[in-house]
Order: C-alpha cells, then sequence, then structure tokens
C-alpha cells in the first residue's frame, strides 16, 4: 500500500509546509504540491514536493506533470489554465489525454473529490486561504488496489473524519 500526500494553494506559508513535510516524511511515499506555492523551486520548504506551476508562482515549475505510483497513474495541475473554477471538462478530456487515473488540481480553494469516468479527481483545498470551508485542509490518499481512500487533514495534523472517504477505483 502507497500513501499520497496532496497540498496546494500555500501563497506563500514556509513554516507550514516544512512541518506537513516533517509530520508526514515516514508515512507517505510521494508528497505532491498543485501550486501556488509563490516559492521559488530551489527554496528548502519546497523540497520532497512534486510541483506545479500555478497562476501566481515565478520560476522554473513545469505547468503540469505526470508520476506513476503503486501501478496509478497521477496528472498534477494547478487547474487555471483549464477553467475548473466552472467545469472539470477541460480536466477531464486532459486526464483521458494522458491516461490519468488521479488527477490533482487547486485554483479554486475548494476541497472536492469525486470519480468521473473511472479517473478520481481532487482538490486539496487551500492550507492559507480555504473557499466554502474555514478548514485549511490537505489530504492523504491511500492507494489501494480495488479502491482509493481519502483521508482530510487540517493544517494542525487533525484528521476530519466526517470528510473520510473510500473510492471504488480499481487499476486500469
Amino acid at each position: 500500500m502507497s500513501k499520497v500526500l496532496v497540498v496546494s494553494d500555500s501563497h506563500g506559508l514556509t513554516n507550514e509546509l516544512e512541518v506537513l513535510r516533517e509530520r508526514h516524511l515516514n508515512e507517505v511515499d510521494l508528497m505532491i504540491h498543485c501550486g501556488d506555492s509563490e516559492m521559488m523551486p530551489d527554496d528548502k520548504v519546497m523540497n520532497g514536493y512534486v510541483t506545479v506551476k500555478g497562476n501566481c508562482d515565478f520560476g522554473s515549475y513545469p505547468l503540469e506533470t505526470t508520476t506513476e505510483i503503486a501501478g496509478r497513474k497521477f496528472f498534477v495541475t494547478h487547474g487555471h489554465r483549464y477553467s475548473v473554477k466552472s467545469s472539470l471538462m477541460n480536466l477531464k478530456y486532459k486526464a483521458a489525454e494522458v491516461g490519468a487515473d488521479v488527477v490533482c488540481f487547486g485554483h479554486s480553494h475548494v476541497l472536492g473529490a469525486e470519480v468521473i469516468g473511472g479517473t478520481l479527481f481532487l482538490n486539496p483545498g487551500s492550507i492559507r486561504l480555504p473557499r466554502e470551508r474555514f478548514e485549511k485542509t490537505y489530504v492523504i490518499l491511500d492507494l489501494l488496489d480495488e479502491k482509493i481512500k481519502m483521508s482530510v487533514y487540517d493544517i494542525s495534523g487533525r484528521e476530519l473524519k466526517d470528510l473520510t472517504f473510500d473510492f471504488a477505483l480499481p487499476k486500469k
């Protein structure tokens, strides 16, 4: 079983990203930042995070990336280039194009997850400026053979148990 930490939209926070990394370093196999860190790629706070460029970022981050872990293909983007605030349709087409099992994105600062056409679309919310919730959130995914378990945490590390969800998602 592999675990993936997903965070987004930290907008200049440094200590919090370091705390997340140290808190979960021995527990997760991959850490993803979906953009708008407002940190340069060589900043030590970004060490260990697979990171993409958000609309508020500078530097040489990629606009999007793919990575594989535990037989699952992840597509990571910030989301602003796919109009995620109005629809997931553009992102759905891109996910199909790259053969993604899981799509991680940010931009809207709204925590959300849903399976569309056999692909999990995940926005971990924001650890700086959440919208539609008070909690500043990030997510840990447990990648199992026939499902993906999503656990949501607030910035203090408290699990929001009422938001835990299992997605039936067999490996492709």
